[in-house]
Formats: structure tokens, sequence, C-alpha cells
């Protein structure tokens, strides 16, 4: 989650805003909501107090200026790092000395978390799970789903595991269908609690057509995707939620996270993918994120993608004789075949996406996915090569 550094006065609790300039101010308000005013001096700070004192108390002064701040009675937001902007949704309180951007107007990727409790425990887990109580979460995103200006082509719902929730999570997926109907949802999760037929008939009946279910396997076996995921049974679960999701005729995106076990028995899980799962939309085949749990297991993360061509290659075959999609997410162009760029999607979110030093003026740069901020070279981890020449796809 992005944050930027703030400094507040009088924000005791946690508070969702959105952010919006003086000018634009008349055409978005709305009494429920609450904003960040953007004030560049003290005219417009005035002007805000003005407007606060005539009722509009859900209002509250962002400015930039240090100066402007300290000759100010009743301190507004202060913005001390990085640029706010304007429809822009963030979280901010005293406690904490930053905001967190909940949601950037501008930004290709949007996702709203909902949970970092989780009931799986994957080896290679970018966000490895907690156990206290975080349902305040649900709340808020609640919040940012009516705090949205502009709806967005595509909106995500990510953890640990939001099935968890329970209730809840419908709660959250319907209000944002109905405050942006013509958004398409992502809702990533492990699938394995809708293996009980009665919670996936309350949590999927009715449920929006535009919703996609994004759930990961990783063998074609009990005993290879359990032990991805540290959890006995949860192959059996996840394939029963599969199934209830097909019977909801919910969309599937399959998830295969690219570490060694998963590797070495690709061919068999993508066969038993296309014999029986045809239901699914896509298989997404993903590059693993350099963070969390992955560094603590680099003997089975650390990958070179270039030294396994072979699978990745004959699992697209397999997946495309039997007319299913398949995509590839996370990895730089030059990390794979060019045969295989043409499945290869600029997957990674915005504010976790850098390039190297060579890639500056690499031919295919603008069509890459480019890496995880948090890349670090190891032992076999994707070596970056500049693309130069003429390229032919």
């Amino acid at each position: 989650m992005r944050k930027v550094r703030v400094r507040t006065h009088g924000v005791e609790y946690r508070t969702v805003a959105r952010v919006i300039s003086l000018e634009n101010l008349s055409a978005q308000w709305r009494p429920e909501l609450r904003f960040l005013v953007r004030a560049a001096d003290a005219e417009g700070i005035t002007k805000v107090a003005q407007l606060r004192s005539a009722g509009l108390t859900n209002l509250i002064s962002l400015t930039s200026s240090l100066h402007v701040a300290d000759q100010w009675q009743a301190e507004p937001v202060v913005e001390t790092g990085g640029i706010l902007m304007d429809e822009d949704v963030v979280a901010f309180a005293d406690h904490m000395n930053h905001a967190h951007v909940l949601y950037r107007y501008t930004d290709q990727h949007h996702t709203v978390f909902l949970t970092n409790r989780c009931n799986s425990y994957c080896l290679m887990c970018s966000q490895p799970p907690t156990k206290q109580d975080d349902s305040w979460l649900v709340n808020e995103a609640v919040e940012v789903a009516n705090h949205i200006a502009s709806s967005p082509h595509t909106l995500g719902f990510s953890g640990g595991e939001p099935l968890l929730l329970g209730e809840h999570l419908r709660l959250v997926l319907d209000t944002f269908a109905h405050q942006h109907p013509s958004t398409r949802y992502d809702v990533l999760s492990n699938g394995r609690l809708l293996a009980n037929p009665i919670y996936a008939e309350h949590m999927l009946k009715g449920l929006s057509e535009r919703v996609t279910w994004m759930v990961p396997l990783y063998g074609h076996a009990d005993f290879l995707h359990d032990f991805v995921v540290q959890s006995p049974g949860a192959f059996e679960e996840t394939l029963a939620g599969l199934l209830n999701l097909r019977r909801f005729g919910q969309a599937v995106q399959l998830r295969i996270v690219l570490i060694r076990p998963v590797l070495e028995n690709l061919a068999a899980l993508c066969e038993f993918i296309g014999r029986n799962l045809p239901f699914v939309r896509e298989v997404a085949l993903m590059a693993c994120e350099p963070i969390g749990f992955a560094l603590a297991n680099p003997e089975l993360t650390d990958i070179d993608l270039r030294e396994w061509s072979a699978e990745l290659s004959h699992g697209i075959r397999t997946l495309k004789r039997a007319k299913i999609p398949a995509i590839l997410m996370n990895a730089p162009l030059c990390a794979l075949p060019q045969i295989l760029w043409p499945y290869a999607h600029k997957s990674i979110s915005d504010w976790k996406r850098t390039f190297a030093e060579d890639c500056a003026t690499c031919r295919v740069k603008t069509e890459c996915a480019g890496l995880f901020s948090w890349h670090h070279p190891g032992k076999f981890s994707m070596k970056i090569q500049k693309i130069e020449g003429i390229i032919n796809v």
C-alpha cells in the first residue's frame, strides 16, 4: 500500500477522505463524505476554514507548505512527502505520521486490501498472514467505495483470505457493485471456504456478473498443492470451491505461482486443469514476488525463468489444446523466450513496479512488466538483459 508522509493535528481516529481542489469542491461535495481540500496558501486555508464555519464540517485543509501551516492556528493536514492528487482516496490520523493512499485515481491497477488473516500459509506468500482482528478494514473498504469519484475499469480485492470475512465480504462486493456498476471486480481468494455448499450459496447467489475469482492451484495432486500452501486438505477444498464457483456461474482465473516444485510438475498440472477444470476463464502463470515468505525459502522461490522455458512452453501448449487461455504475469520480457511474449502482461501494480538501470534503453521497455521494486539479484533470480536490435513477435 502506498504511503505519503503527512503531519496532522486533531485527527484522533483513522479518517478516510477524498482529495479535491477548491475549484472542484462544489461539483463533488456530498454531506456524507469527507474531503481533503487543497490549499496552496493562507488564502486557501482561510477559505476552507470559512466553509467549515458555515457548516461544511466534512472539510479538512491539505497543504504542502510548512510555512503556511506553521502560521495557521487550526493546523491543516500537511503533506511532507510525495504528491497527493485530486480524486485520490486516503486514510490518515495523528498517530500515523503518514497517509495511506487507498485509491489513486491515476493508477492502472487498483486494489482494496480486506484482511491480513488467512487459512493457508503459502511458502512464497508476499503478504505473510497475521491472526489479529482487522475487521475494521471492512468498514474502511465500504468508505473507499463511497469516496471514489470516478469508477475504475477494474478493481481487485485481496488479503489475506477475503472469504474469512463471511457475510461482510458480500457486503463489500455488493456495495462496490452498487456504487460502481460499470467496474469489473477481481477477488483474490484461495476458494477453500467455498467448499461448504451453504456458505457458497450465501456468498455467490445473485452476485454481480462482473466479478472474477482468482484462485491459486499449485499441483495436480494433494501432496503438492498442500505442501505449497502448507495446509493439509487444501487441495480437496480448493477443487470443491472451484466446482461451487462453476455451479453459480462465476468467472474463474486460476493462478499458478512459478516456484521450483510447481515448475517441476507444471506439465502434469496443466494436463489436470485441461481435463478436470475446462470451465476456467484463463490460467495465469505468475513469476514469484521476491518478498515475504519467498525470502525465507530461496531454494524454492529464487528462480530464473529462462532456465524453465521448456516447461513454460509445454504448459501453455497443453492449455491451448484444452482451449483454455494462458497469460504470463510479473515477468520481464527478457526473462521469457520470444515465442512466449504474446502471452506476457504488464501486471505489476504501478506502485510496485521498477526497472533496472539496463532497462533504460531497452527496445521493449514500454511493453514490459518490469520488476518488483524489491527485486534483488540472487543466486538464481532473473537476470536482466537489455534487448537491442529489431524485434518481431
